[in-house]
């Protein structure tokens, strides 16, 4: 298997489609590298990922608002096509199987959704909601 992760933030609020029988959640990440050219001069490079989040934990999708950065991680999955003037393009795309809500927009919070099928059917489980998250944002471990 190979596994992919990002950190990024939501080019614009997340879909919530259903496909055959089942919910998955659909948002883009933008990656924003920055560096300097041979000639020393700063550049910026942007990557977009599509992802696609199958769970039937569809609450977290409120959260995936545009602007909000985000961790991901999972498949990755690559396409080529033609575009329609006759040149080539390729996309990245994400088979999601963890989001970590990570801010934005000046929010702080944080929180962790998996697909686990585990914690999924227990009859309890709960998706923190901002306000219930106490841990500061500037307190990281790098």
């Amino acid at each position: 298997m190979i596994k992919m992760q990002v950190i990024g933030n939501l080019g614009k609020d997340c879909t919530v489609n259903t496909v055959n029988g089942k919910n998955v959640i659909n948002f883009t990440v933008a990656h924003t590298e920055k560096y300097k050219d041979s000639q020393g001069n700063q550049q910026e490079k942007t990557t977009w990922v599509d992802c696609a989040y199958w769970t039937d934990r569809t609450a977290v999708a409120q959260y995936l608002t545009k602007g909000k950065q985000v961790y991901v991680e999972g498949q990755p999955e690559a396409r080529s096509f033609q575009r329609n003037d006759g040149t080539p393009g390729a996309s990245l795309s994400l088979r999601v199987r963890e989001v970590q809500l990570l801010g934005g927009r000046g929010e702080g919070g944080s929180g962790s959704y998996q697909q686990n099928t585990a914690a999924a059917s227990a009859p309890n489980s709960n998706i923190p909601s901002p306000s219930d998250i106490t841990e500061p944002v500037d307190d990281l471990p790098f």
